[in-house]
């Protein structure tokens, strides 16, 4: 199968491939190296794929444009929103993925917001700088297990609770928080909320020192008694117990395959390395038999099909969600698939480049160490495979645990 990119979202990967080999690269050790440090080089780039966001439906280059709901009600096949932002965000991986993170206002966050909030909160949050919030010191993949709470105080909900492994939870303008409603309801009850950086109450208590992904701040956020209104409950406040976790799971029915995207990426970038490097080893015409090619060429034949095998399970997933169909089992699956894959790729790239891998005179080993959160956040492998094995033996999260 030789299946392409829409040609229509040629100009956008191509403009994303530039800014990754012109501007993220360049500056890609400077700020693995300055952990913490914000890439103010960032704010004229985030400026500017701001502006292509505003250009059209359907052509969005960053996370805030995935889930977008869209005014195409014609029957057919749609390649929308959530494609063009999986396919740039592939490019500007193949860059950095630590600088990626960093954008402003094309956080996870974003896409959050923009998968489950109404049309009132959309143009509210329009423009906003959003982090995630998700996991706590004793709720890691388990989203269900979360024991922040919201409590309905009048106009507004007070929080409290504790998030760790914010990405870009000290930078962003504002947090959108998991809690629940009312503990004893369990998953049915966990509702997002926008919390504004400065509301009293919330604490940034600490940033993290990370194995990869440096340039992207990860924060340890502390609410106490943190008074939120009630209008920045993202979505419908009422508790549907027949609808159960699924308003929550349509987050990442949208954000699971853009981290899939963003392992393609990476991997992208260490294969292309490695490929370079054993150029004069390898048939780019690929007509030499398997069997008939040297070790180390095989090895690299094989890491490009699982590559191609995620990069389209990672289209899939977002050609579902652009053309309003479940996507949640091809969203975990591309996730597992891309994670898993893009670590292998990233880390025997090492292996073969041998001291060129292991040195900082090359981004391979940066690229191995970046790598490894895509196949953490968003929900672990194990996780991934849980997921996928409920949707196909059609069992709920009680019956297969």
């Amino acid at each position: 199968m030789n299946l392409q990119n829409p040609k229509k979202f040629k100009m956008l990967v191509d403009q994303a491939h530039e800014v990754a080999l012109n501007v993220l690269r360049p500056i890609s050790r400077k700020y693995d190296k300055a952990e913490h440090a914000y890439p103010k080089e960032l704010d004229m780039l985030s400026s500017l794929v701001d502006g292509m966001n505003e250009g059209g439906e359907g052509m969005n280059a960053g996370a805030a444009g995935a889930g977008k709901r869209s005014e195409d009600t014609t029957a057919g096949n749609r390649n929308g929103t959530n494609m063009s932002t999986a396919l740039s965000i592939i490019e500007m991986c193949y860059g950095d993925t630590g600088l990626l993170l960093s954008m402003p206002r094309q956080g996870l966050g974003n896409s959050a917001i923009a998968a489950v909030a109404n049309d009132e909160q959309l143009e509210r949050f329009k423009g906003t700088w959003a982090a995630m919030a998700i996991t706590e010191p004793n709720c890691g993949s388990d989203s269900a297990a979360i024991r922040t709470t919201a409590i309905k105080d009048g106009d507004d909900y007070i929080l409290n609770g504790e998030k760790i492994f914010v990405t870009s939870g000290d930078r962003a303008d504002s947090v959108v928080v998991w809690a629940t409603l009312d503990k004893n309801l369990g998953r049915e009850a966990i509702k997002s909320f926008v919390v504004a950086k400065g509301t009293l109450g919330m604490t940034i208590e600490r940033l993290e020192h990370k194995l990869g992904i440096k340039a992207s701040d990860t924060a340890v956020i502390r609410f106490i008694d943190c008074r939120v209104p009630a209008e920045n409950l993202l979505g419908n406040a009422d508790i549907d117990i027949s609808k159960g976790f699924a308003g929550v799971m349509e987050t990442f029915d949208n954000t699971r395959p853009l981290v899939a995207a963003m392992a393609v990426g990476c991997a992208k970038a260490s294969l292309e390395r490695i490929k370079e490097i054993f150029r004069h080893q390898l048939d780019l015409t690929y007509s030499t038999p398997y069997l008939h090619t040297s070790n180390i060429a095989a090895q690299i034949y094989r890491m490009e099909a699982e590559w191609e095998a995620a990069r389209l399970l990672t289209l899939k997933a977002t050609w579902m969600a652009d053309n309003k169909k479940p996507n949640s089992k091809e969203a975990s699956i591309a996730k597992a698939k891309a994670g898993r894959i893009g670590n292998e790729i990233t880390l025997k790239c090492v292996e073969l480049a041998a001291s060129i891998g292991y040195n900082e005179d090359d981004l391979l080993e940066k690229w191995a160490r970046d790598s490894k959160i895509l196949d953490i956040f968003e929900g672990t492998q194990q996780i991934q495979q849980l997921i996928i094995a409920r949707r196909e033996l059609s069992k709920s999260s009680s019956e297969l645990k």
